[in-house]
């Protein structure tokens, strides 16, 4: 029996694993009894762990931050190396974010794509070698990391346990292979408000978004006022010149304001609706003022729904991989500081400087302070490389399609894990539902992304 149909024979086994898995809510929370990354979290390690087991694999748990499964002998090792945590649901789900729905020949749930999906497809593409009696010249992991969305921590732990893959890929972003990912940068951006407000609208707080690597889908906002007749003619006549998609609740004091956007990835803000920044074009007609009046203004004046950081002069671009992106993804507004949350992705070819000293300048300007800064190099590796070329062989092989390498504005564990690349699991023209609401997994891309793997990992074991 051929590679193919062994993997044909394991469908519905993979389906039901991948439903599964994305049936675990694995979003991290506070650490608990040896959990580093949370309950949920342990849940979802301890399910692959678990299955792998099942497969006759060999299992190593490295204490609950990251796992591997693995088959075949040698000093040197492949790796193929997924993420079992997810972002949160946020909102607009039809169904359930954690049924794994399988409808109309898709996989729903947060993490079916991103990156559930695409690693128990790895996962059993070894199976599937291993079913096969295919004999293999290196050994091969599939590595179970639980902290990518929100650190990447649990990869220095691993490398400080293991030494690392001679090389490997991650299915965690796009086909047909990514030999560059750009610089990541994110960061706070804080005012302190030193003055009280006088005018007639009196801001209580503001608050929206969970991660600065989602378009914030909700935003919401309390104001005091005693011209609630004022504020409803301004909200009217916004509501009929922007179509946002906003609404009010009066209370004694004034109102409650609530926005609601659309979610995207952070590294593709332009897909998503901005639910912050749509609140703060509405309070920008408000007239607000002091410390907080003028926050509001540099947001609307300098940020707005730009997602290139022309206003911060950062709007860089390089012809490897395009354009600069900025994601405004959290707003926290209280009486004593005002601070918002950016993620910030520069072109493959420019450095962290590159993109500070312009945005010093203008925020020291505003009488900003930039807090709380965390940095990943771009990553690049040549269109030449012999891994990018033996992957960028196996899927044109596959899928008779003939596309060179790509960059990518996202981030992978490939920036933390050595001689690593991402590979897949989205096809060209594929819709992009990573941390959007209703995020599915096509079972024949599912599948496919199987068959494309167990090549993989044959190519690059000769």
């Amino acid at each position: 029996m051929n590679l193919e149909k062994t993997i044909d024979v394991l469908r519905e086994e993979i389906i039901k694993s991948t439903r599964e898995l994305i049936a675990i809510e694995s979003i991290e929370s506070s650490p608990k009894d040896n959990m580093p990354f949370g309950e949920n979290i342990q849940k979802a390690l301890d399910y692959a762990l678990n299955l792998s087991r099942k497969m006759g694999f060999k299992v190593v748990n490295l204490d609950n931050y990251i796992g591997y499964a693995e088959f075949g002998e040698g000093d040197e090792y492949i790796a193929i190396l997924g993420h079992l945590d997810v972002v949160p649901e946020g909102e607009g789900w039809i169904g359930s974010p954690y049924s794994g729905d399988l409808i109309d020949g898709k996989i729903y749930g947060r993490g079916a794509l991103d990156d559930k999906g695409p690693t128990i497809a790895a996962l059993y593409a070894l199976k599937a070698i291993k079913d096969s009696n295919i004999k293999i010249n290196k050994r091969v992991r599939i590595i179970f990391g639980t902290n990518e969305e929100t650190g990447c921590t649990d990869i220095p732990y691993y490398l400080e346990r293991e030494k690392p893959p001679i090389m490997g890929f991650t299915p965690d972003a796009d086909f047909p292979v990514i030999h560059g990912e750009k610089g990541l940068l994110i960061f706070d951006v804080m005012k302190e408000v030193l003055d009280r407000q006088t005018s007639s609208f009196k801001v209580v707080y503001i608050k929206g978004g969970t991660r600065e690597n989602m378009v914030p889908d909700y935003c919401e906002s309390e104001i005091l006022t005693e011209e609630k007749s004022k504020f409803i003619d301004i909200f009217k006549r916004f509501i009929d010149d922007t179509y946002f998609d906003m609404k009010f609740e009066e209370t004694d004091m004034g109102f409650i304001i609530k926005s609601y956007g659309v979610s995207a990835h952070g590294s593709t803000p332009h897909l998503g609706k901005n639910a912050i920044m749509q609140l703060v074009n509405l309070l920008a007609l408000l007239n607000l003022n002091g410390s907080l009046g003028e926050f509001i203004s540099f947001l609307n004046n300098k940020i707005s729904f730009s997602t290139k950081g022309e206003g911060l002069e950062i709007n860089l671009h390089d012809e490897v991989s395009g354009s600069l992106s900025m994601n405004l993804g959290i707003i926290d507004v209280k009486m004593e500081r005002c601070l918002v949350s950016l993620d910030v992705r520069h072109p493959v070819t420019f450095k962290l400087e590159d993109v500070m000293k312009p945005l010093k300048k203008n925020l020291i300007k505003e009488g900003m302070k930039i807090q709380n800064l965390t940095y990943n190099d771009p990553l690049y590796f040549d269109v030449d490389h012999p891994l990018v070329k033996s992957l960028q062989d196996v899927y044109c092989k596959i899928t008779g399609e003939d596309v060179g390498p790509i960059t990518i504005g996202g981030g992978t564990y490939a920036k933390e894990m050595p001689n690593t690349v991402a590979f897949g699991p989205s096809f060209p023209g594929n819709e992009d539902v990573a941390h959007k609401p209703n995020e599915y997994i096509s079972v024949e891309d599912l599948i496919t992304c199987c068959k494309i793997y167990s090549n993989a990992i044959l190519k690059l074991s000769e």
